[in-house]
């Protein structure tokens, strides 16, 4: 039970169960609440030394499931706790929604603080106030304290001369005498009291806000050292460019094999006020920073496009593989496809080292496969595939292909985008190491459709979904889904615009049942950390997903790391799949062009039968053979045998083959050992559909990206085609789009203020307080991977045919 010397909300500490595992079942921990952190240990005695687990309440979900029982988590960790009664919980809920508001408003007031400061660089005359003023309160202490030492020694004196006093009408006279003197002791020792105060919150004050200075200066000198570096090497580089220029125009040569130029390639220039980016009409070498040239003779050669060969690297997992992770395979599997000859050959053999996760105690091993015809660099050519690839594809199109649907007419393009310019180093140099969710951003860094639309964009390629409901061999079937999960992808490659963040709230609905065969619903439904859910239905499969992420921008680079899981189940065969996103890298942040990368690893298991698919996309790397953007991967059955091996690439095609034989023989080393398959012709599971001509002056969209924010009549009022600046900025009135864009946020923030107004309130009167509640969704216990997620509660087509939008909140009205 709780602590019963708990009156501040803030610091709260006491003993509840925390449930462990099937085995132990719920055990007794300490827990202490405090500076918004919630932390556990096994007794009391261990908050000196050992803490068991902590949890961040500010971007963390707090959910009650019944009447004892309540749930904390932060996407990375989940607390299932229970308390010794309904009061006692409520106690713990109620102190726990506090601390959570008061830990977003302090992490917002310290962006703000910096936002403020950081640029700011530290004025002469400030700092000589400031000392004046610290010299001043020193001042103040030093006439205290000795005025505290000499109204003590009269004290000390009176009090002496008390003791020995005996007569009673003189000791009634020097009484009157101490406690005037042990008033002007208390006066005296107040004053000093408040100096010391002024000082101490004086100098706190000023060591922040040097502190924060000081560590601008640092990072400034960081980039401009960074940048003088690249500096450097880029002209190093132009300059071997420029003596090989010379040198082949006088033995005759055309061509310089070391380097690919090309033009109006922009460049960092120093400036008095940091970095800019200056066009080069000449040429530079590909790379950018992140190369490392260590002396001038070194040359690397672009790779020969006709490549007799395709090498793919597979990671093969273990036979049962539970949850999702990101973690290095063990085993790696390699596919070469030769170019002359028929049948299978085993002349090059790899082999692997013997190294594993501890996670992963089941041995893997190498897969070599050669097979006819080589995959294809040009995602625009079939004819690349062997003859028995294209009957069999043929063969399956005919009899597993969606049927072809007639929808309605809908746009092919929007206005184009305007030629605005921005400075983006003045904005973005304030942004280092912040959450992406608080940065304030412009609509210029935006392309005009929102989060939500986004995540209904991965539907682009529904029919592959179709095409795998079709399937009798839930391994090939897997094939197909992995495909898919791909496929979400291919549009990275130009498209770098930010999509809006999404109002808390906000919908957007999807129905392409007239042509594409499915309808989806997505909603925001948490706004601190950001969540969205999405549910997407056909006849053949349902699809679900509650998509939360953390974003840092490391001054060159943006990672964005996705911690939601995606569901996707087939009616007809109850297969149910689970996988998780890789990590996307947006690169050239400052100073290049702006470019996407993929890299990671992800698994889609199927919870059914067992199957598990395990990709791994390679991240892109300058000095690598390999061809860029490939991503690999291996299908298993329940017992670890290896079915499909899946390869291609994100931006283009993904292929599978399946494994016709497979044999063990000893290695080189005699004592571990290499499997070798043999597999089929190359299957085409996903190819892309290129965006149409002029994409580029609308925003890089696709024809069904373009189709996302036309207007629809009767969709919700909260409806993403609805939202004001969104609609501006598709119109080309950018102007007017961000004064709109900041004036719905702070109304969002004046919602948010009143909802933590009325839970303290709620608090106060020892009522329960909801929080913001989802229209469409509701949370619920997924029960596959243990996690609180909000599931579609399937009402939303019923009040759409009877246009009934009471549940929806007002957020779009200014």
């Amino acid at each position: 039970m709780a602590d019963a010397k708990n009156s501040n909300p803030d610091n709260f500490k006491g003993w509840l169960y925390k449930w462990t595992n099937y085995i132990k079942g719920y055990q007794r921990r300490w827990f202490v609440l405090s500076n918004g952190l919630l932390s556990y240990y096994r007794t009391q005695a261990e908050m000196a030394h050992t803490c068991r687990g902590t949890i961040n309440l500010a971007g963390a979900y707090i959910d009650t499931e019944d009447s004892c029982n309540f749930v904390i988590s932060s996407g990375a960790q989940t607390f299932h706790l229970k308390a010794s009664s309904e009061v006692e919980r409520q106690r713990w809920v109620t102190a726990l929604e506090l601390a959570k508001a008061k830990a977003i408003r302090m992490m917002e007031a310290a962006s703000d603080d910096e936002d403020e400061v950081a640029p700011a660089e530290p004025d002469k005359n400030d700092i000589q106030n400031t000392l004046r003023m610290l010299n001043s309160k020193l001042e103040d202490l030093t006439t205290c304290n000795d005025l505290i030492a000499k109204h003590g020694a009269a004290l000390q004196r009176s009090l002496s001369e008390l003791e020995l006093i005996q007569d009673a009408a003189e000791a009634s006279s020097k009484i009157k005498a101490v406690n005037e003197r042990a008033t002007l002791f208390r006066i005296t020792s107040n004053a000093m009291i408040n100096a010391c105060a002024d000082y101490l919150d004086l100098a706190q004050t000023q060591g922040r806000k040097w502190q924060r200075a000081l560590q601008h200066e640092r990072e400034q000198r960081i980039r401009l050292e960074e940048t003088i570096e690249l500096l450097a090497k880029q002209h190093n580089t132009l300059e071997r460019a420029c003596r090989g220029n010379l040198t082949g125009d006088n033995k005759g040569n055309s061509t310089i094999g070391s380097l690919r130029l090309s033009k109006s390639t922009s460049v960092p220039v120093m400036t008095k006020n940091g970095v800019k980016s200056a066009g080069l009409n000449s040429a530079m070498i590909i790379g950018g920073a992140n190369e490392d040239y260590s002396d001038d003779d070194n040359e690397f050669f672009d790779a020969i496009d006709e490549s007799p060969s395709f090498t793919t690297t597979v990671q093969l997992p273990p036979s049962h593989i539970k949850g999702h992770r990101r973690t290095d395979s063990g085993a790696s599997v390699t596919s070469i496809a030769s170019s002359e000859g028929a049948g299978p050959k085993y002349d090059d053999l790899s082999s692997t080292d013997d190294e594993m996760s501890t996670d992963r105690p089941e041995q893997g091993s190498v897969i070599t496969v050669k097979t006819q015809g080589p995959l294809p660099r040009s995602g625009s050519d079939h004819s690349n595939l062997s003859d028995a690839s294209s009957k069999d594809s043929s063969k399956s199109s005919q009899s597993s292909s969606p049927v072809q649907r007639k929808g309605r007419k809908r746009r092919k393009k929007i206005m184009e985008k305007p030629n605005m310019s921005l400075n983006l180093w003045s904005i973005m140099k304030n942004c280092i190491g912040k959450e992406l969710s608080k940065i304030p951003m412009p609509v210029n860094f935006n392309e005009p459709i929102s989060m939500l639309q986004r995540l209904t964009e991965d539907f682009e390629y529904s029919e592959i979904l179709d095409r795998a409901a079709q399937c009798e061999d839930s391994c090939e079937q897997l094939a197909y889904v992995s495909a898919f999960t791909v496929s979400s992808y291919a549009n990275t490659t130009n498209r770098t615009g930010k999509p809006f963040n999404p109002l808390l709230g906000e919908t957007y609905e999807c129905d392409r049942t007239d042509d594409l065969g499915w309808r989806s619903i997505a909603e925001q439904v948490s706004h601190h950390p950001p969540a969205a859910s999405l549910y997407c239905e056909s006849k053949e499969w349902e699809c679900w997903q509650e998509f939360t992420m953390t974003s840092k921008f490391r001054g060159k680079y943006l990672l964005i790391i996705p911690q939601g899981i995606a569901h996707l189940k087939f009616k007809k065969s109850g297969n149910h799949y689970t996988w998780r996103k890789v990590t996307s890298t947006v690169h050239n942040i400052i100073v290049g062009k702006l470019w996407v990368d993929q890299s990671g690893e992800m698994d889609i298991y199927n919870h059914r039968n067992k199957d598990n698919c395990h990709l791994k996309y390679t991240a892109y790397s300058y000095f690598s053979r390999d061809i860029p953007r490939k991503v690999t991967g291996v299908v298993t059955d329940v017992a670890g045998t290896a079915k499909y091996v899946v390869s291609g690439t994100w931006d283009k095609k993904m292929e599978a083959a399946k494994i016709l034989h497979g044999g063990e023989r000893p290695s080189s080393g005699g004592k571990d050992k290499q499997q070798i398959y043999q597999t089929g012709p190359p299957k085409l599971m996903w190819h892309r559909n290129y965006p149409p001509p002029g994409s580029e002056l609308m925003y890089g969209m696709t024809e069904m990206a373009i189709t996302l924010n036309e207007i629809e009549e009767g969709v919700a009022p909260t409806d993403s085609r609805v939202r004001p600046d969104q609609r501006h900025m598709e119109n080309g009135l950018w102007n007017e789009a961000n004064q709109v864009k900041v004036q719905l946020e702070e109304k969002q923030r004046a919602r948010r203020r009143k909802r933590e107004a009325d839970a303290a309130a709620a608090q106060q009167a020892g009522k329960v307080y909801e929080g913001h509640k989802a229209s469409w969704f509701e949370k619920k216990q997924d029960p596959y991977t243990k996690m609180m997620i909000h599931m579609y509660n399937g009402k939303y087509f019923e009040c759409k045919e009877q246009q009934d939008w009471t549940k929806c909140p007002d957020i779009f009205t200014t």
